[in-house]
């Protein structure tokens, strides 16, 4: 029989038992876990795997697609191009509806303070009836400061209103009489065009083509043309895309074994038609724009030569190789439906053209009648940079054409750009789009094609247009230059100047083409000097250098302005950081040596002869820090030097003022003998140096 043990041995045992089948069941869970995990990481393996693969693979399919995208526009270029709205006349016509008048904050009246105000305020403070008539007194003190408060405030709004609406008209007259002289010039081109004036017949039709919306901005649009008035002939050279416009890869297939991409060749027969198919559409095209533009029956035949600029096979050189031609009457044109022709077979065969057979290998075709041999004038558009004289004069490109290879160079600068409609663009010729993620951001661009300096209204209405607008910057793009005035306000603001020479530079620069009239650079702004320097041109022998000192670290520019009376003799006579000399060089920005922190060089006896005073001024420099004032502008004077620099005497100027960012440090004035005294100055602008050069006759704003 039987029985339980009980003793503290079989107790032990017991425990000991269970302890190991707790220790087994934990094991069979750890594995269990671990079983499940390792089919959990498989599995997220597996399907990282299959995304991976279905990602390359999506990849590959869209680069496929993008190719197929490719060719097929290549094969549409003239069933698309044909469906693009022919160049008109009517398209260059500028709208004599301006912009209207936009007051802004100014059109609201300030408000006038109410008497009710003012007692109420004071109503809950008086206690007893002495204390009552008191705080009335006093509400009516302080209603009758409000009041005069208002009434100035509302007046300089007034004043301001006025100012601005004369600028407005001022700007508005100009507008007009620029946009009635531009169409009244079209009307005087369309009267050529009509009677076949040769030069009107090749600046229109070239320009046409040049300006077509039927071409795909990767395929060049270089033409250089000529007319024959007897035989009503437009003679052109067109340039072609090059061989490598067709892709050389057919598709494109993901390896996972290999874990790369494959592509799959185009077919070098196939690679082939498609080049030669492409060419013939392009001259069909030039044909087809020509004609379509042809409002004034000025053309009877038309003759295109297509060509590639590339080294000739034969020679090694740099040549034009003619790979396609036609010479299309007006007649025999007419009766074809370019939707639905074959291009090769239309061009050869239905128009009597030639076609390269071998174009991948630039084998060349006898060319038709080439510009040059017409006679006259030939114009060209388009191309590479090369001498100044074969390059398009931006004072006589046609505006459309301008703002368009504005756009062009925003563009070859890495942005997107695109021009805007003739009307309702608010004041934009041109919207740009900067990716850089911290400087970048939407820029709005003026276009001025101007011979004379711009003034400084057009840089105000670009300010105007970018707080409107919405944009992160303002470009003013111009073939002329910018006065100081200009500078002067567009200095801390979102505003950049492009004046005519820099634009030059800038074409070339990413490779595109334009020169100002004869070759010669409208004069330029300097570039904004940097601080403690500027420039050092050569001084006349007998000037003396006015070196300026002051304690405290504010930083400061010191500018000059040659008056007469009080009235600056014109803004080129404002001599300041953008613009370092007066017309004559009689007063000069100059680098400052120690202990002066800035200097100008004067030749007092070269100074115009109606010019009777020389102020000297001095402003905060934004630049450095916007939020500083004139209270740490103390204890300066003005080192009168002579040219070797021996110190002659020391005037003492005024110190700034709290609150103060422009002072009139002081005038030298002519006498009747012909001396001129210093006289010290003193008044501040809490406006800056606009305000200051607002009373001295410069236009900022």
């Amino acid at each position: 029989m039987s029985r339980q043990s009980s003793g503290l041995i079989g107790n032990w045992a017991e425990a000991r038992r269970r302890q190991q089948q707790t220790q087994v069941i934990q094991q069979r869970e750890a594995e269990r876990r671990r079983r499940a995990w390792d089919r959990d990481v498989a599995r997220g393996e597996r399907e990282q795997q299959a995304a991976y693969r279905q990602h390359r693979e999506a990849e590959a399919r869209r680069r496929t697609e993008g190719i197929e995208a490719e060719v097929a526009a290549l094969r549409d270029l003239l069933v698309t191009g044909c469906r693009a709205t022919a160049f008109r006349m009517a398209s260059l016509v500028r709208s004599e509806v301006l912009e209207a008048f936009r007051p802004g904050a100014l059109a609201q009246p300030v408000a006038t303070p109410r008497i009710e105000q003012f007692l109420e305020q004071s109503s809950g403070m008086a206690l007893g009836s002495y204390r009552r008539v008191q705080a009335e007194r006093e509400a009516h003190a302080q209603f009758t400061r409000a009041s005069q408060k208002a009434q100035a405030a509302e007046a300089r709004r007034r004043q301001q209103l006025a100012d601005h609406r004369q600028q407005y008209d001022r700007w508005a007259a100009e507008q007009l009489v620029g946009i009635r002289a531009h169409n009244r010039g079209l009307n005087e081109l369309a009267g050529k065009l009509r009677a076949g004036e040769a030069d009107a017949v090749v600046e229109y039709f070239s320009a046409a083509l040049y300006a077509s919306t039927a071409w795909p901005e990767e395929l060049p649009r270089q033409v250089s043309a000529a007319y024959d008035q007897a035989a009503r002939q437009l003679v052109l050279d067109w340039e072609l895309p090059r061989y490598g416009v067709v892709p050389e890869a057919k598709s494109v297939r993901y390896l996972p074994s290999i874990d790369q991409d494959k592509e799959t060749a185009r077919p070098a027969a196939q690679r082939r038609a498609l080049y030669r198919d492409l060419l013939a559409q392009c001259l069909l095209l030039v044909v087809r724009e020509l004609y379509a533009a042809d409002e004034f029956g000025a053309l009877d035949s038309v003759v295109v030569n297509g060509f590639v600029d590339d080294h000739d096979p034969a020679t090694g050189r740099e040549a034009q190789i003619i790979l396609a031609m036609v010479s299309a009457a007006h007649s025999a044109f007419t009766g074809l439906r370019l939707e639905q022709v074959s291009a090769v077979d239309c061009l050869v065969s239905g128009l009597g053209g030639q076609l390269s057979a071998r174009p991948d290998q630039l084998t060349a075709v006898r060319p038709g009648r080439r510009p040059d041999e017409v006679g006259g004038g030939v114009v060209s558009h388009g191309g590479h940079a090369g001498d100044a004289d074969d390059e398009p004069d931006l004072f006589a490109m046609d505006p459309i054409d301008f703002e368009n290879l504005v756009a062009e160079l925003f563009r070859a600068m890495g942005m997107e750009a695109v021009t805007t409609q003739r009307s309702g663009d608010g004041g934009v010729d041109v919207e740009a789009l900067d990716p850089a993620p911290i400087r970048g951001g939407r820029i709005v661009v003026q276009v001025k094609r101007y011979r004379n300096t711009v003034p400084p209204t057009a840089v105000r209405d670009l300010y105007g247009t970018v707080q409107d607008k919405g944009a992160n910057k303002g470009v003013l793009v111009t073939t002329a230059s910018f006065g100081p005035g200009s500078y002067t306000f567009a200095n801390g603001k979102p505003l950049e100047l492009v004046p005519g020479a820099d634009l030059v530079e800038l074409l070339h620069q990413y490779g595109l083409r334009g020169r100002l009239g004869g070759g010669t650079p409208a004069p330029a702004a300097p570039a904004r000097r940097a601080a403690g320097t500027a420039p050092e041109p050569e001084s006349p022998a007998d000037h003396n250098v006015l070196g300026m000192s002051w304690s405290g670290s504010v930083a400061l520019d010191v500018c000059a302005l040659v008056c007469e009376g009080g009235r600056v003799l014109s803004e080129d006579h404002f001599v300041f950081y953008n613009n370092p000399r007066s017309p004559d060089g009689s007063v000069r920005s100059r680098a400052h040596a120690r202990p002066d922190k800035a200097a100008l060089e004067v030749s007092f006896d070269a100074l115009p002869e109606r010019a009777d005073r020389l102020v000297l001024v001095a402003a905060i420099d934004p630049e450095v820090d916007p939020r500083a004032d004139l209270a740490g502008f103390t204890d300066a004077h003005i080192r009168l030097l002579s040219a070797g620099g021996e110190e002659l005497g020391r005037l003492e100027v005024s110190d700034g003022r709290a609150g103060e960012t422009a002072l009139v440090l002081g005038s030298f004035r002519r006498r009747a003998n012909g001396d001129w005294d210093f006289v010290i100055g003193g008044k501040g602008y809490r406006g800056g140096l606009e305000d200051l050069l607002g009373e001295y006759g410069v236009e900022v704003a």
